[in-house]
């Protein structure tokens, strides 16, 4: 595959310009721009510059609102409400990130329950903001239907993702990010591209048989990770994510990856604990445990591949498949 070299401000530039030639907003078109950078940056692909034309496209047909103005309520002393919009779900983030982490730091615990959003790329972005402002941080969010429930075998939960960060002396934050299906889907649409087979236990085809091909799980559903205890996660996803910020359950959400019928409005939840939320001498605990867990021969800490992907990326650039960037660069030069 021939690829397009570019520094990561390059990215940012042509990919704004795209979102704004779609009719997205300054605002909302840089803030979503440096989400897909970021996640390119972090080796996320599936989060990164694949999502440019569907978004793109979801901008042009109304899907999502490119204009729109999240809304922040301080519902409680220390419960955020976050309306998105049916915009983009990274302004309506950014606009809760410090609040929240200032909530968190003055009651030591705080939420931010966020409604009417869209596709919050890495979760795990978000929550180290919040470690780097000092905090511990737990999120939850739900995504359209594309993993059967356990006994099961149609799509019913989203792969409802769940994100961790938590403050490290002299270190990046710790940082644990995980979808609750077998694997990401992002790895079966990747095999469908390259025309490979995907193992055994990933996903089922339209009429719930267990399937290795790739084209016929995207058309079926994905199996959980961890069989029933999987499962049960995504539905506490579900209920906290969606029902209690009354946003859309998963098997009501439309399609994050078309450009068709209407927003998707899923929900995710932030909670975030700092200052009298947090143990004296919380760090220096936290940094004995993690090094008496890698004194094992093998052990490694979850999170630690972005930080190589990071200082490779500030190295060498991002890439970007040549056929992807003329079509953006084409899509800009259309505004």
């Amino acid at each position: 595959m021939t690829e397009v070299r570019l520094s990561a401000a390059e990215a940012q530039a042509l990919i704004e310009a795209v979102f704004r030639a779609a009719g997205v907003a300054p605002g909302a078109a840089r803030a979503t721009a440096a989400a897909l950078v970021a996640a390119e940056i972090d080796g996320q692909p599936g989060h990164g510059f694949s999502r440019v034309e569907a978004y793109a496209a979801q901008a042009r047909s109304g899907k999502v609102d490119g204009a729109a103005t999240p809304v922040v309520t301080r519902a409680a002393p220390a419960f955020l409400r976050v309306d998105a919009a049916d915009g983009f779900a990274f302004p309506a983030l950014d606009a809760a990130i410090a609040p929240l982490a200032a909530l968190a730091q003055e009651m030591g615990v705080a939420a931010a329950a966020v409604t009417r959003s869209h596709h919050c790329g890495q979760l795990g972005r978000h929550v180290e903001r919040l470690a780097e402002a000092g905090c511990a941080a737990l999120m939850l969010a739900n995504t359209p239907k594309a993993m059967a429930p356990w006994g099961g075998t149609a799509a019913f939960f989203g792969t409802n993702p769940i994100a961790f960060a938590a403050p490290r002396d002299g270190h990046a934050p710790l940082v644990i990010d995980l979808s609750l299906s077998a694997v990401a889907r992002g790895k079966v649409m990747a095999a469908a591209q390259k025309g490979e087979p995907i193992p055994e236990g990933w996903a089922f085809d339209a009429e719930g048989r267990p399937t290795t091909d790739p084209q016929a799980a995207l058309k079926g559903a994905m199996a959980p990770m961890g069989g029933a205890k999987g499962a049960a996660l995504a539905l506490m996803v579900e209920t906290l994510a969606a029902g209690l910020t009354g946003a859309a359950f998963s098997h009501e959400a439309a399609s994050f990856f078309d450009a068709e019928g209407a927003p998707p409005r899923v929900g995710q939840l932030i909670i975030a604990f700092g200052g009298p939320g947090l143990a004296d001498g919380f760090a220096a605990r936290l940094e004995a445990m993690l090094a008496a867990m890698l004194a094992q021969e093998g052990a490694r800490l979850p999170g630690d591949r972005r930080l190589t992907a990071r200082a490779r990326a500030a190295d060498q650039g991002l890439t970007m498949p040549a056929a992807l960037h003329a079509r953006l660069t084409g899509a800009r030069g259309e505004s």
